[in-house]
Order: C-alpha cells, then structure tokens, then sequence
C-alpha cells in the first residue's frame, strides 16, 4: 500500500495521552506540514500558535471548561496543543484551518504521534477571558479559531480497529 494512503487509514483521534515530550524536530516537521495546505485564493492569511507546556495549555483548559460550563474538561490533557488562527473577516478561513488542521494530524500520525481535533475554541473564542489567554498567545482580535489540534503520544498502545462508514457514488 501507498505510504500516504497508509499514513491516511492509520489516523485515528486519541483522548489519553502519556507525559513525554514531542522532539521539536518533530514538531518542526509538523508546522511545515501545515503550512504546506492548501488556502483559498491562496490567501495564507493564518497564525500557527504552537504551545508545548502542560500548565499553559492546562490554564486554557479550564478556562475554557468555565466559559463552556464543562466542569473538568481538560482538552484530555495533550503534550503539544496547536492553534491555527485566521482573520474573522477572511470568507474561507475555516476550510483553510481545516485543510491545516488535517495535514497536522496526517504529518503527526506519519511520526508516531496521535492528534485530536478540538473544536470547542469556535463556541468561546470571545468569550472575555478566552479572550485574555488568547491576546497573550499574540493572536489578534480580529482573528477567530475555528478548531484546534492537539498531540502526544498515547496512553494505551492498542486500539480497537474502527469501521469506518461513507457512502460513495461512482458516476462513470
């Protein structure tokens, strides 16, 4: 089978991660991956805020729990937490963040490392101490987060193999 297409089918969202840092080589390769997606009108009007300390992403976390009224959510506790950003204003950002976002998953898988995509940030993004962590990440005002990606490495090596189900029509 194709590495690509292997890489793709071996992706898998993952809740529990282990604490052990993600080289920044690795992390490197990652940002370039997404970086590399495609943007409308190729535009590339994004900002990848990349955050790899437990107790700053913990510190959002709650923050998030209390905007959201999630009592205990913790985002699942990731090593790396990634955030692609966009002007608010921009008509496509959120395909572009998506198509960022899954090149960040496919480039982790590829390494070893599983990802979740988070999406909650969109639902509390101006919340006003959302918006606080987020002015000290440097994220403009004007920009808005439509998902989020975080990383580590798993807490249970095995996982049950998922069946995946879509519908497709061939047309020929």
């Amino acid at each position: 089978m194709n590495d690509v297409i292997k890489t793709i089918l071996d992706r898998r969202s993952c809740r529990k991660f282990i604490n052990k840092p993600i080289p920044q080589d690795d992390l490197d390769e990652i940002m370039k991956a997404a970086v590399a997606a495609p943007t409308a009108m190729n535009t590339q009007r994004w900002i990848f805020t990349v955050i790899d300390d437990r107790k700053i992403i913990q510190n959002l976390a709650s923050a998030m729990a209390k905007a959201l009224d999630r009592p205990g959510y913790d985002m699942y506790d990731p090593q790396v937490l990634i955030i692609p950003s966009t002007p608010a204003e921009l008509p496509y950002g959120i395909d572009d963040c998506a198509c960022a976002l899954e090149n960040i998953f496919l480039a982790a898988t590829s390494l070893g490392i599983d990802s979740c995509w988070i999406n909650q940030m969109r639902l509390c993004v101006d919340d006003p101490e959302i918006r606080k962590i987020l002015d000290e990440f440097k994220i403009p005002r004007d920009y808005t987060i439509y998902g989020m990606a975080i990383l580590g490495y798993p807490q249970e090596q095995e996982f049950k193999e998922i069946k995946r189900v879509g519908v497709v029509n061939f047309i020929k």
